[in-house]
């Protein structure tokens, strides 16, 4: 090949190469405004794809900064005057106290223009939040949270109140609530500490974690993953399609822990009185308390009562052994 030629098709690449990253950059923009309020605020965040940053501040204002992008190879307008017009008219509505941010109509701009919002509230602020795809976290507000994406993780931190995160796919942590906990993803792992409250978590693929500072009721299931469960103070029902349960607490309600294929640990405090029904299909079961035995002994499955008997308690597992200390 001719060295004339190699340098044409050289410069061809280069010129095919910087024609694509022209084609698929982005026109980028930003904006700012401060709201003023008075009083518990209601605030509404959405953002077809983009992340949410919510955290406290000052009393008596919102702070609102958004970062706009906008590929340049839509081909409904310009994408330049598009990013100045959301500078210059940004989605937010505000009416008294409630604040709506985000809110596009017009569903080709939905469609091409990417909005991240970091919003600074009072305190005293109930959040409802979400992404279609991207990040979402959440700090310091008092009032009951909603927060979700489409497919994104979720982070959640000293709330005042109760808490429902929802993600199509992605992790969710949460930390510090003041109330019930609802969380669900379709593929990740869910991790839960300082739950004042009950607590659901649900998710197709992920190991669940939650550490419970006060009583209420406590529900945890995945399709596959492990369980891990820390000072439950109330009822329990955790299910496992395949992994290892690890739970303790005080059972003053009904447990019912279930897996498919996995060892079972569960640790109670030493006075503890209850109902057992054990059983595995292929593993042992170990009690570490004293127990009165109904029917046949067998080490794959114990009946029976713990001390004075008391709530019941119900343990399973396909293929795996299961210790109670």
């Amino acid at each position: 090949m001719s060295s004339s030629r190699t340098l044409r098709i050289a410069t061809a690449a280069a010129l095919l190469c910087f024609s694509a990253q022209m084609l698929y950059a982005a026109s980028e923009g930003k904006f700012d405004r401060t709201l003023e309020v008075s009083g518990p605020v209601n605030l509404e965040v959405e953002t077809g794809s983009g992340n949410i940053d919510v955290h406290t501040g000052g009393s008596g204002k919102v702070q609102i900064t958004g970062w706009i992008r906008a590929r340049n190879d839509w081909g409904g307008g310009n994408a330049d005057a598009r990013v100045r017009e959301l500078q210059e008219h940004p989605p937010i509505v505000q009416n008294g106290n409630e604040i709506h941010i985000g809110h596009i109509e017009d569903s080709e701009l939905r469609r091409h223009i990417s909005i991240s919002f970091e919003v600074i509230v009072p305190a005293d602020t109930r959040v409802r939040a979400h992404s279609g795809s991207g990040n979402a976290t959440v700090d310091g507000t008092h009032g009951a949270l909603e927060v979700g994406s489409g497919s994104g993780s979720l982070k959640v931190s000293n709330i005042g109140d109760t808490v429902r995160a929802d993600t199509g796919s992605g992790d969710i942590d949460i930390s510090g609530v003041k109330g019930n906990v609802r969380a669900k993803t379709g593929s990740g792992s869910i991790r839960a500490r300082g739950v004042a409250g009950g607590f659901e978590g649900n998710t197709g693929s992920g190991n669940i974690a939650l550490e419970q500072t006060a009583a209420g009721a406590v529900r945890a299931e995945t399709g596959s993953g492990g369980i891990e469960l820390r000072l439950v103070r109330g009822s329990l029902e955790a299910k496992t399609g395949s992994g290892e349960i690890r739970a303790e607490g005080d059972p003053t309600g009904a447990w019912n822990l279930q897996t498919g294929s996995g060892t079972v640990n569960l640790r109670f405090p030493q006075d503890a009185s209850f109902e057992l029904n054990a059983h595995t299909s292929s593993g042992s079961v170990s009690v570490n308390h004293p127990i009165t035995v109904q029917g046949n002994i067998s080490k794959k499955e114990v009946r029976g009562k713990v001390r004075s008997g008391g709530v019941p308690v119900d343990v399973g597992t396909g293929s795996g052994d299961i210790a109670i200390d």
